[in-house]
């Protein structure tokens, strides 16, 4: 019986026969056990097959990665007296308390007998066959240059100093030192961030392995992940830091990532109130718990940009609100992938129910009397207006990312899917965004447009 099989076996057990099956190894069976990572690692933790010459493991924070990377050199080391590591870090203060010295180091992961000697004034580990592993920072470059190894790990890439080049200097003279060995190989363990390194592993030869921080929810407080989940998820900041996502600007967009964060208000802390059964629509209100604020809705739309067909691109169903404030909020992307007519028109006329919406916006070149007609026949009495482009997507989404620029536009939580397509329309034409088609951000547009840049405004409640 193989590890694999065995762990597969082991988690089926409830918890009293686990224990039960522990208790009855003997110490030194225990031991080991203890200390056997195929045992115990996820299938993403595990070295990649085949002939490979770089591993990044790019994933989210407590995703398991420096772990990975410590039992990576340990199996190394421990089978060839002859390899020679150069551990890398930020600096050499991260590159001993993390790497070598910390909870998932390779002093406390190494099974007593094992365990390497450590030299801190020498920055070197040595293991009883022979092999060796020595410290450098990142920060200092040219201590790479001159020392050869026959494999290298370096953990969290993205932190480490560029602002003169540092980083890719550090990298590019470990590489060169590269030269024992029949096969040398690095081992790359970070949370993604854009910087250069990164995206040029990322975009290069590399074996990648993507990971989220709830990967590892075995072995992760529940509070924090529930914490983590509600403040950051869905965010740029999360989507980089707890799922593992290398999330870029692109160069020349109508809106970055910065202005979305900008103007980003938590969902946990706005309350969306239906109202027609109870109040007038004008009291449809937000409620900002942190601040104690509360803001009137004036008006609620929905746009829609309809596909083609059923099996084109997506239908586009975004639900903003003009606030007493003079701000539009986008409320939530109710868009639906390749569905039929039928199909997207009721979750247009549900969003209608849900958020009491005085009208919807939807794009009439794809046969407007055929929108109109499927919408009303999802709802007879859905107040429809449809609109003509007369101007490409990117002309049109120009004066409403304006807009954001001047913070008249606030998301109420986060929307990826969406955000990534603003992030693709491109000034002056293009994108280069997910998909064909930019079809969630054109119905943003179409709905902000009406809200904020319509002829008819609600004015301002002071």
């Amino acid at each position: 019986m193989n590890d694999a099989n065995a762990t597969e076996i082991l988690a089926r057990l409830k918890p009293r026969d686990r224990n039960l099956f522990v208790s009855r190894l003997s110490t030194i069976e225990q031991q080991e056990f203890l200390y056997r990572w195929p045992f115990w690692a996820r299938p993403e933790q595990m070295p990649p097959g085949g002939d490979w010459s770089i591993w990044l493991i790019m994933a989210g924070r407590g995703f398991g990665k420096t772990r990975a990377g410590a039992e990576w050199v340990r199996q190394i080391a421990e089978g060839d007296g002859s390899a020679r590591f150069a551990l890398v870090g930020a600096n050499y203060a991260e590159t001993r308390t993390v790497m070598v010295e910390g909870e998932s180091g390779l002093l406390s992961i190494a099974p007593p007998k094992l365990r390497p000697v450590w030299e801190p004034s020498l920055k070197r580990l040595t293991w009883e066959n022979g092999a060796q592993a020595h410290l450098y920072s990142a920060a200092e470059p040219e201590g790479l240059r001159g020392p050869q190894h026959s494999h290298g790990w370096c953990d969290e890439i993205g932190k480490w100093l560029n602002n003169a080049g540092q980083a890719e200097a550090a990298w590019d003279n470990l590489k060169m030192g590269l030269r024992l060995g029949f096969r040398p190989q690095l081992v790359a363990t970070t949370t993604p961030r854009p910087v250069p390194l990164v995206r040029a592993l990322a975009g290069g030869e590399a074996v990648i392995t993507r990971g989220r921080t709830q990967d590892n929810d075995l072995h992760l407080p529940v509070a924090y992940l529930t914490a983590m989940t509600a403040d950051y998820g869905g965010t740029r900041l999360g989507r980089q830091e707890l799922d593992g996502e290398l999330i870029e600007d692109v160069e020349g967009a109508l809106w970055t990532r910065a202005m979305i964060e900008a103007c980003r208000v938590s969902r946990n802390a706005v309350r969306v109130e239906r109202s027609r059964d109870t109040l007038a629509p004008s009291n449809r209100s937000l409620d900002f718990a942190r601040d104690e604020r509360e803001i009137g809705f004036a008006r609620i739309v929905i746009g829609v940009d309809p596909p083609a067909s059923a099996k084109g691109d997506a239908c586009g169903i975004i639900v903003a609100g003009l606030g007493a404030d003079g701000k539009a909020y986008v409320l939530t992307d109710c868009s639906v992938e390749k569905a039929s007519p039928e199909t997207w028109a009721r979750k247009v006329a549900d969003a209608a129910d849900r958020f009491d919406a005085d009208r919807v916006i939807a794009e009439a070149n794809q046969g407007g009397a055929m929108v109109k007609s499927v919408l009303h026949a999802a709802k007879i009495s859905l107040p429809v207006k449809l609109v003509h482009a007369a101007r490409g997507k990117v002309a049109r989404a120009e004066p409403v990312a304006a807009l954001y620029e001047n913070g008249r536009v606030h998301h109420v939580g986060a929307f990826p899917q969406l955000e990534d397509e603003m992030c693709g329309l491109l000034t002056g034409g293009g994108y280069e965004g997910p998909g064909r088609s930019p079809d969630r951000a054109d119905a943003l547009v179409w709905a902000l447009t009406e809200l904020m840049l319509g002829k008819t405004r609600v004015p301002r409640v002071r």
